[in-house]
């Protein structure tokens, strides 16, 4: 099995290798291509990748290159992980939306779509290239915004599925606080990404008992802390938001905080400078412990049970993905992408049902991916009027002032990323 990582030269690939390594029983990789336009990069990660296969006995290849071509050729699955302008570009998209009083952040309001428009045209054209070479083969997007992306690669007529780590990583909590194994604890997740909440944290697959009231009233302060919203909304919502939704719950309280503070481009770009220190000592041969710090925890194995289900029907049969609603939220066009539990198999994901959601969370799922729409044709055909459009619809800037004014920001910011401007 040959499998393909676009942007491998990034500093999350470690955590990545780690898993292909721990769980070869699960997915047999024998050849990973990392490929990254950085050769300094790819140096360093690859060199650490081929020690943590060998400390972990695993016979796999690394293979490092910087020709795209050649790395998606034969592959069997081709994952997505690339950052168009880098930390730089994420630094702007964490400042300058703070200028109009709205929140700074690299997926959500108008950094998130900066993002978007930076990185659809660029991995519709990595996706191009892998149906030109191997067009049986399966996209696993883990690049934000993953929901506009993987939706830009669905209507581009690819075999994607986009991934994000926020309900696996809810999962190994739930299951910690309930003192059961993670593999037994299945959440009713429901929303698009990065804009979800679980309705249900059910025991022992999808008709299992659900203990969400018991894990609301037995610990319910743990998880509000964690996602650093009161306990009496948790109460009230009867539900778990994801930590996302605290940039639409308390929006001015976050913005007076990252006002107050360096941005997290910043700490983690001299995170970065640190791993890839750490990744040039030649006696490392195992993901360092800082790496837990720079996010996307349990990715690896989230990838790896994905991987596992799409290329050899194995792997977990129920995993949270991104695909197309397909009448599964009926209030949403068939063509929108949802994040929600799926039966993954060879064929790809099918959603399962899920319980209607309250109007409180369904009529702002609907005005996100209403707000996804037109950043994807922003994305696509490019002029200010569609970013401003996008921008207007946005819940977290939704007036004209702003939207102008963060229009002009993100057209003079993203200039050089911007084929039309």
């Amino acid at each position: 099995m040959r499998l393909t990582v676009v942007g491998g030269g990034s500093t999350y690939t470690p955590e990545l290798i780690d898993g292909f390594a721990r769980l070869r029983d699960t997915l047999p990789v024998e050849e990973l291509v990392l490929v990254d336009p950085s050769e300094e990069r790819l140096e360093l990660v690859g060199g650490l990748a081929r020690r943590i296969l060998a400390r972990q006995g695993h016979p796999g290849t690394i293979v490092t290159t910087n020709d795209l071509d050649r790395a998606v050729e034969g592959a069997d699955a081709v994952l997505l992980q690339l950052r168009v302008g880098g930390q730089a570009a994420r630094e702007q998209d964490e400042t300058w939306p703070l200028e109009c009083g709205c929140v700074g952040q690299e997926t959500t309001g108008a950094g998130g779509l900066a993002k978007a428009l930076r990185t659809v045209p660029v991995v519709l054209d990595v996706a191009e290239r892998v149906r030109r070479t191997n067009p049986d083969a399966w996209i696993i997007d883990f690049t934000n915004p993953v929901g506009i992306v993987t939706r830009a690669l669905l209507q581009a007529g690819h075999k994607a599925v986009g991934l994000c780590n926020v309900a696996i990583g809810l999962q190994r909590k739930f299951a910690a606080l309930l003192g059961v194994a993670p593999a037994d604890v299945h959440l009713d997740h429901v929303g698009l990404n990065h804009l979800t909440w679980e309705t249900g944290v059910r025991l022992h697959g999808p008709e299992g008992e659900d203990v969400l009231p018991r894990l609301l009233a037995g610990h319910g302060d743990t998880i509000a802390a964690d996602l650093r919203l009161p306990r009496p909304l948790l109460d009230r919502l009867g539900l778990v938001p994801s930590y996302y939704l605290r940039y639409f719950y308390a929006h001015d309280e976050v913005v007076r905080e990252l006002r107050a503070k360096p941005s997290r481009a910043s700490e983690v770009a001299e995170m970065e400078r640190r791993l890839l220190s750490l990744y040039a000592d030649p006696a490392l041969d195992e993901k360092p412990e800082l790496l837990a710090k720079r996010g996307g925890a349990y990715y690896s194995e989230a990838a790896v049970d994905l991987a596992a289900a799409l290329l050899t029907g194995t792997g977990s049969p129920y995993q949270v993905v991104n695909t197309r609603n397909d009448g599964t939220l009926p209030f949403l066009p068939d063509d929108a992408v949802i994040e929600v539990q799926a039966a993954v198999s060879r064929k790809g994901p099918t959603p399962l049902p899920v319980t209607p959601l309250d109007p409180l969370c369904a009529g702002l799922t609907a005005q996100v991916t209403a707000y996804e729409d037109l950043a994807l044709r922003a994305a696509l055909h490019g002029g200010r009027d569609r970013v401003f459009k996008a921008l207007l619809a946005h819940p977290l800037i939704g007036q004209f002032a702003y939207a102008e004014q963060l229009t002009d920001r993100l057209i003079a910011h993203n200039r050089e990323y911007l084929a039309w401007a």
